[in-house]
């Protein structure tokens, strides 16, 4: 990736906004102090956007720099939709975890947490300048919902970032499957007909690989570990990739269609794919490469586990699903249709996901032996 820019100068309406900003931090209870020499610089990667629009019906123009460059109403609110969900699940997370560390299980865990905090809201702040700088008065209401809305009060946009994360093996999990969809979202944003919200995804997709990877270098730890038994980690992954997998959106989706066609959001691996685009099967498509990571990711974790420990796999992207044509229906961790009544259904839930005599244990009796693999922080 060519050197970022790093705006100097920043506008009125964004000035204001920092100053709600500040009072957010106090509100959830993150410590400015936290922050240390960290800086939330507002950073564009030109280089790496490209100067004409990739896809969809405006392939071959240049790309948009300004608001009033979008040739449609309805363009430039898909684009200001687009980076108020992206910036809503920035400071979600801080919400979600911030609260974690007092309780980290290693000064490598805790600092590893903190920079991924503090780098969320580096992206948040990102997203709330698009929105300010570029978006006029529309921009800046939407900005300002950006802290309006709240994670431990269930109000933010996707349900992912509304889950509590109540403890360090939650963490792991939101951070190795959520984060990781977090990749797919950045990535379908880097080519972006928006030539800001495209510049934007650059460097906040170098941040990003750090975050999934300490989903990743967690859960391998803990597997390794071997304290915390590998059939109470399964639960916890079959809690996890249902609303990771949620988070793509609904099959046949028309705003995902619009939204390519707008040139505004596109394949995950657009810049690299050889055949046209399936436009009515957009969000399946980068669903289905995001499940079959994650399937890769967890033979490579479980490979670890202790001899005698079942071996960790990812749940069917049947099982409890939200949202798309899986959603509401009774299927198991298999894949299989669910035979029983609604009774057996619960039965069935209480023996696949974690349950509170289950949380209990984790945290009143795994938690309080050595159960993750010691880590020295190496950073400054």
């Amino acid at each position: 990736m060519a050197d970022a820019e790093i705006v100097g100068d920043y506008t009125q309406n964004f000035e204001a906004w920092i100053n709600d900003f500040n009072e957010w931090q106090t509100k959830i209870g993150f410590d400015p102090s936290w922050l240390g020499d960290y800086r939330f610089d507002i950073k564009f990667d030109w280089d790496t956007a490209g100067d004409a629009i990739e896809f969809g019906d405006f392939e071959g123009r240049p790309k948009w720099e300004r608001r009033m460059q979008v040739p449609q109403q309805t363009i430039r609110d898909a684009i200001v939709n687009m980076v108020s969900v992206q910036g809503d699940t920035e400071f979600a997370s801080v919400e979600q975890q911030n609260h974690l560390l007092a309780s980290a299980p290693t000064e490598y865990d805790k600092k590893s947490a903190l920079r991924i905090m503090c780098e969320e809201q580096r992206h948040g702040w990102q997203m709330a300048y698009l929105l300010c700088t570029f978006f006029g008065e529309q921009g800046v209401r939407e900005a300002a919902k950006l802290l309006e809305r709240n994670a431990q009060e269930g109000t933010r946009i996707l349900g992912s970032f509304n889950e509590p994360i109540d403890h360090w093996l939650d963490f792991f999990m939101f951070t190795h499957f959520i984060d990781r969809d977090g990749k797919y979202q950045l990535k379908m944003l880097s080519t972006s007909s928006f030539k800001p919200l495209a510049a934007s995804m650059g460097p906040m997709l170098k941040e990003e690989s750090f975050h999934l990877g300490t989903g990743a270098n967690g859960l391998r730890r803990v597997v390794k570990q071997g304290v915390i038994p590998c059939e109470l980690v399964q639960k916890y992954v079959n809690k996890w990739v249902s609303t990771g997998l949620d988070l793509f959106g609904t099959d046949d989706s028309s705003s995902a269609q619009w939204a390519y066609v707008y040139g505004v959001k596109g394949r995950y691996d657009e810049r690299e794919a050889q055949e046209p685009a399936d436009r009515e099967h957009l969000n399946e498509a980068s669903r289905d490469l995001y499940f079959q990571e994650l399937r890769d990711e967890m033979r490579r974790i479980s490979k670890v586990r202790k001899e005698g420990e079942p071996e960790l796999y990812i749940p069917s992207d049947k099982f409890k699903r939200g949202i798309g044509k899986y959603a509401g229906k009774h299927y198991t961790v298999h894949g299989e249709d669910f035979e029983g009544d609604d009774a057996a259904w619960d039965e069935y839930l209480s023996a696949v996901l974690p349950t509170e005599e289950d949380e209990e244990k984790l945290i009143n009796e795994y938690m309080k032996e050595e159960w993750i693999q010691y880590r020295e922080w190496k950073g400054d």
